[in-house]
């Protein structure tokens, strides 16, 4: 068996040549090519339909897609829960990945080998001077108002007020941390200070505020559970912080927007709350890295559009998702998407289908602007190559018989008939195609004619 192998491996190899040089021979007779024109022309066009093969598959968009959330019970957990139910409808896989909250996610986001998509980050998390680059943002999707909540027992007017006070910071990493530190900041209160800053987790600091064992506990939705904040809102001891000087805070921070919880919008039969209360809120951004799919970001959009449009309790009907841009450039998909919708095939084909036609008119129609040009320039190229070679020697024909008319004598004839020898082998060496024939026969006949001419003396 080893044997017949062996003996069969040289026979297998000696036929693939002789099909490869038949292809070779074929193809020359058809554009009328030498050989190697005909290697080049083989050799081009193998190397674009390896490309447009490559590029077919590699343009595919992932069937998957990874976001980082938030904490778990947060709104960002259950809106990227949302996401993962409309993609499913696309088929498209969601994988969320809870986190601490939006520093986390900026984090995850901008580490290379930690394998995320997109994320859900607070605006004014990005600390100063850090780079940002290779993010951008599909987009504002929601108001994320700062709660401080507070005892009614202990009337607080100003931030300022909580100095020397015990006050729930939000854990590190969370959105709530970082606005909570910077608001604190601009009211002379600063970590190691008088006043106690106590990194908890919404959990533990609802319990701490309702046993009266800190003042307030600042709480966003990147971090703490939907359910904790609504129950401090509806307990009777404790109430949201009014900030009454909030629009003084948004012409400071930029990011920040002032809401107004209405009275009675938590509550309208026991009037919760009792008077409007003023918040300060940043939004939420959907951010990708900047080489997500084109294809993918309109894909989120659509689920944010879906999740996001309705009106709500701080928010107009269609207000979100908005191209609303701050720390991160809106990426270049997104700003279409804002103007003009899906694409055409998406807005009309499911999702795999639309994918596989846009990938079959982006490989196609360049290869067809490539690869058509390119072979027909082969055998122009050619041409124009071998009509050159023909025009070198009936140049040296022309000016051989220049010389015949000079000189008249045996010697000078000779001389001029071992120059035609030599015109005359140069150009039974050469190797022309059949398409070129003519011109080569004419050429030999040409010189032919000369030397008749050479040996009668007759000048030209």
């Amino acid at each position: 068996m080893a044997e017949s192998d062996k003996e069969r491996g040289p026979v297998i190899a000696s036929k693939f040549l002789l099909r490869c040089r038949n292809l070779q021979v074929m193809f020359g007779e058809t554009f009328g090519l030498g050989p190697g024109a005909t290697l080049a022309a083989i050799i081009f066009t193998a190397l674009v339909l390896m490309i447009a093969v490559f590029w077919f598959f590699y343009s595919a968009p992932p069937d998957t897609i990874i976001i980082t959330s938030g904490d778990q019970g947060s709104l960002f957990q259950r809106n990227a829960e949302k996401y993962e139910k409309i993609l499913a409808r696309k088929g498209v896989k969601l994988k969320i990945l809870p986190s601490e909250g939006s520093l986390g996610n900026l984090k995850r986001l901008q580490n290379p080998k930690f394998h995320v998509d997109v994320g859900f980050v607070q605006a004014g998390v990005v600390a100063k001077g850090q780079n940002v680059d290779d993010l951008v943002s599909l987009g504002s999707l929601s108001y994320e108002p700062l709660y401080l909540f507070c005892r009614t027992d202990k009337p607080f007017k100003l931030l300022s007020d909580f100095s020397g006070k015990t006050l729930a910071v939000g854990e590190q990493g969370t959105g709530t941390n970082v606005l909570a530190l910077t608001l604190l900041e601009l009211n002379g209160i600063k970590p190691g200070g008088a006043t106690t800053l106590l990194e908890m987790d919404d959990e533990d600091a609802e319990k701490a505020l309702l046993e009266g064992k800190i003042d307030g506990a600042f709480m966003m939705a990147d971090s703490a559970a939907s359910k904790t904040m609504r129950d401090l809102l509806r307990d009777p001891g404790i109430t949201a912080f009014h900030f009454s000087q909030a629009d003084a805070y948004t012409r400071r921070i930029k990011y920040l927007n002032k809401l107004v919880l209405l009275e009675g919008s938590i509550d309208f039969g026991k009037n919760i709350p009792d008077h409007n209360i003023n918040l300060l809120s940043p939004t939420v951004e959907l951010i990708a890295r900047a080489d997500l799919h084109p294809a993918l970001s309109d894909l989120l959009l659509e689920a944010a559009t879906e999740v996001h449009s309705r009106a709500g309790r701080y928010q107009r009907q269609g207000e979100f998702p908005a191209p609303l841009e701050h720390e991160y450039r809106i990426s270049s998909d997104a700003q279409r998407f804002y103007k003009s919708g899906k694409s055409f095939l998406y807005r009309y084909l499911p999702f795999s289908m639309a994918s596989l036609l846009n990938r079959i008119l982006v490989v196609i129609v360049p290869l067809i602007l490539v690869l058509i040009p390119g072979l027909k320039s082969i055998p122009v190229i050619y041409r124009w190559r071998i009509r050159l070679r023909i025009l070198r020697w009936y140049r040296a024909l022309l000016v051989l018989e220049g010389d015949l008319g000079q000189d008249a004598t045996s010697e000078h004839q000779e001389k001029l008939l071992r120059r035609l020898d030599q015109i005359e082998e140069s150009v039974n060496n050469m190797k022309v195609a059949a398409s070129f024939a003519d011109q080569f026969y004419a050429l030999r006949s040409h010189i032919t004619i000369v030397r008749d001419r050479l040996k009668g003396g007759t000048p030209c």
